[in-house]
């Protein structure tokens, strides 16, 4: 909005079509500088027409200036679509991980070496460069002892850095999962249908408009790619049914390393897996727990001080008529000797 627009004439008649010039341009000042007002010309107009006195714009172009603001507003990031090159792919991840753990950390001689072993098995050079980016870029994502665990981990622990290296890298998938699958298992209801996934991807496209520039093959090819990669996850179970439905929503089984790796990286990753974050409830515990032993210390004392006075009262009672019984025995005895 920093336009500015210059007349070189007299104001009397161009102040009208220089305000709907402005209207229609947005333009933030008004600046005039000419030699000739009223047909009449001196110095001293000319100095003061030279030093480009502003004229205040009218309502209509601030309007313009608000609306173009508005669309100058930062847009959403772009989605990245080059995953349809690969699906989730974990034993191919855990390869390209032991290889980068082989080359101390080196994702340029990674790369090198891969390439030339052909460790992907890919049928063509062009397929193996492809294959190989896709999964480079995700891997990339992860921390040392992500890639660690990819690489010398189970199965089922390939499979969570697998998911969680795409969580990070495609943005999509990870908006699926937390809008789309969580709602499902809060809501109880963990059945997948084709309408949920059609209202998911109508507002993505309000978003991010690249999703509407594609073909629609390669919208359904995107389509059928995140929920391949659902299934290999173990977040989705199930076969797609005539009824409209494409499977069950499932929480992953995770072990204990990997939830602390996740954790210890984002709480916020967690929802990837249908999980919550745990650090607010630990801290919820923590901060309850000392109010109880304030309570503990004046209790005990209250109890060992009422109970003491009963065992007395009840004791002294019964002793004296056992000490009142003992004399009669004697006395009985040599009365019964006498008789005898």
């Amino acid at each position: 909005m920093g336009k500015q627009l210059r007349i070189g004439s007299n104001l009397s008649t161009y102040a009208i079509s220089a305000w709907r010039f402005c209207f229609a341009r947005g333009i933030a000042d008004i600046k005039i500088a000419g030699h000739s007002v009223h047909g009449r010309e001196t110095p001293q107009r000319n100095a003061f027409l030279a030093s480009t006195t502003a004229i205040p714009v009218p309502r209509s172009a601030r309007i313009c200036q608000h609306i173009a603001l508005a669309r100058s507003a930062p847009k959403a990031p772009r989605y990245c679509l080059s995953f349809t090159s690969a699906g989730l792919r974990p034993e191919l991840a855990a390869v390209i991980a032991g290889i980068h753990q082989e080359e101390q950390g080196d994702w340029g001689r990674t790369k090198a070496v891969v390439l030339e072993r052909n460790a992907l098995q890919a049928r063509s050079a062009s397929s193996g460069k492809r294959l190989e980016l896709e999964l480079r870029q995700r891997l990339q994502c992860l921390t040392t002892s992500q890639l660690q665990l990819l690489a010398r981990g189970t199965s089922d622990e390939r499979n969570a850095m697998a998911w969680l290296a795409v969580l990070k890298r495609i943005e999509i998938a990870a908006d699926l999962t937390r809008e789309v699958l969580m709602g499902k298992l809060s809501s109880l209801d963990p059945v997948l249908r084709r309408s949920d996934m059609a209202a998911f991807y109508e507002d993505c496209e309000r978003d991010h408009p690249e999703l509407t520039a594609l073909a629609p093959s390669s919208q359904q090819k995107v389509r059928s790619a995140l929920l391949q990669m659902l299934r290999d996850a173990g977040l989705l179970s199930g076969k797609a049914g005539k009824g409209g439905t494409l499977g069950t929503v499932q929480r992953p089984l995770l072990s204990p390393q990997v939830q602390e790796l996740v954790a210890s990286d984002d709480p916020a990753l967690l929802a990837g897996f249908l999980l919550h974050a745990p650090a607010k409830p630990a801290k919820s515990r923590k901060s309850s727990d000392p109010p109880e032993p304030e309570s503990k210390p004046g209790a005990k004392p209250a109890v060992h001080a009422s109970a003491k006075p009963k065992t007395k009262a009840v004791s002294k009672p019964a002793a004296k008529p056992k000490a009142a019984a003992k004399p009669s025995a004697k006395k009985a005895a040599p009365a019964q000797r006498a008789k005898a």
